[in-house]
């Protein structure tokens, strides 16, 4: 074993893998202040963050993938059009802002069909409208940070993630109970402290991408010379399928979580809360999974396709290691975990059968996800290493059959035998199992070899 190599590797991967978990802490502290609001809240702010990633994921992972081309030109040593590739993921990034527009009367629409009670309904449109409006700061912000990452330089996405992070957990508690004057905003002032947090790291990345071009001699201004828009066309034409496929892995999940909330609302307070926990877990792999994206750009474009298979190889080593072992953490230490989105005690005896439905039904779900992690946080890298060698339609594809050709129809008949939440979570190992099998032996057969982006 190389250690120098892995090193070098990690030094890229850590600072993505923390920012990842710095936007997942993000989230963990939003749900953490909602639980002691009410659990109403927490029962709503899945979905509705849900449904709002869904149709932002999309334009996200198109925007991100002007990263790929970063990265494949900077392995070239092409600094000019690394540059041009940045300001193409922003012109890309402001339409999609646009473009948001329409979904927010869909989502709501969606929500109206699905909620439970009247008042889940109003928080659940309260919290996604407020997020699915800030679209162009989450877009502008990826077209910022694809720019760094595609270039070898994470640790500066990584500060400025914990810039935005220390604001949105500052501003939770003063906006969600009305600390210090503030109002009592509840939901909508978690998903206010969040959108103030986005707009700080936004405007920071891009003056600090201008200050970097400026520094190394890549002004926008030279960049323009060439043509932007067959580079938009290039990137939309890779970037579409691989935003495909985060639109249909969030999809997938989010009827999910809907089959789940028909289970019961102890139940699915527990399965709420142990998600926010498999995200926090989960965050670092898209860390890693861009890593193996930047690093097989890098090496594709120097032509060297040798090159990538080892950084996927290495990157993988350190992801699966790094999961197995937080995962393990998380089953032994579910009680405390767990308290924090436990109902509060009380003397009636049906707070007494809560508390104890909610820890009980906590741990045997804690126990399912550590079981699949170590086959979702592969399946995760090793489609990164895809979509950084071009194989996107591939993984978007791949992503249709697991998901909507097995996944689902498995779902809704084990709910229709065995309507309990420790059975609909069995549902995902297999499908997690199927789909890491599959691109494992897509990246074996090696067909993205031929590929050329640039």
């Amino acid at each position: 074993m190389n250690g120098k190599a892995y090193l070098d590797v990690l030094r890229l991967v850590w600072p993505l893998a923390l920012g990842m978990a710095n936007n997942a802490i993000m989230q963990f502290a939003d749900r953490t202040f909602l639980a002691r609001d009410s659990m109403l809240s927490l029962e709503a702010v899945l979905p509705a963050t849900t449904l709002a990633w869904i149709f932002m994921s999309f334009f996200q992972s198109v925007v991100g993938y002007s990263g790929v081309f970063v990265a494949q030109y900077h392995g070239a040593g092409d600094h000019a059009n690394c540059s041009l590739s940045y300001k193409a993921g922003m012109a890309i990034a402001a339409v999609s802002g646009l473009l948001m527009a329409p979904l927010l009367p869909l989502g709501n629409w969606i929500f109206a069909k699905t909620a439970t009670s009247p008042e889940l309904l109003e928080l659940e449109r309260t919290y996604y409208d407020i997020i699915a409006a800030s679209g162009f700061l989450v877009f502008g912000q990826m077209a910022a940070t694809s720019y760094f990452t595609g270039r070898g330089k994470p640790r500066i996405v990584f500060w400025v993630n914990v810039l935005g992070n220390i604001l949105n957990i500052a501003l939770d508690p003063l906006l969600i109970f009305g600390c210090f004057g503030f109002p009592h905003l509840g939901i909508a002032g978690a998903a206010y402290a969040t959108v103030f947090a986005l707009a700080i790291q936004f405007a920071t990345l891009v003056f600090l991408v201008r200050r970097d071009m400026r520094s190394t001699g890549m002004a926008l201004g030279a960049a323009s010379a060439s043509p932007l828009m067959p580079l938009v066309v290039r990137i939309l034409r890779y970037g579409i399928p691989a935003g495909g496929y985060e639109v249909l892995n969030m999809a997938s999940f989010t009827i999910f979580v809907f089959v789940t909330g028909m289970v019961g609302d102890v139940a699915f307070a527990a399965s709420n809360a142990c998600f926010s926990v498999n995200y926090l877990l989960f965050a670092p792999m898209a860390g890693f999974a861009v890593g193996a994206q930047t690093l097989v750009g890098q090496a594709l474009g120097r032509n060297d396709a040798e090159a990538a298979r080892l950084a996927l190889r290495r990157t993988l080593v350190l992801g699966v290691g790094f999961v197995t072992v937080l995962s393990i953490a998380a089953v032994a230490l579910y009680a405390p975990i767990l308290s924090l989105f436990a109902p509060d005690a009380g003397t009636g005896l049906q707070t007494a059968v809560e508390r104890h439905e909610f820890f009980a039904t906590g741990f045997c779900l804690m126990a399912l996800m550590a079981t699949w992690q170590v086959f979702d946080a592969t399946d995760v890298i090793v489609s990164g290493a895809l979509k950084g060698a071009g194989d996107t339609r591939f993984v978007m594809l791949w992503m249709l059959v697991c998901a909507f050709g097995f996944w689902m129809p498995l779902l809704f008949f084990v709910y229709s035998r065995w309507p309990t939440m420790p059975a609909l979570w069995s549902t995902m190992i297999a499908y997690v199992i199927v789909i890491c099998i599959g691109t494992i032996f897509r990246w074996l057969r090696g067909p993205w070899c031929s590929i050329r982006l640039i």
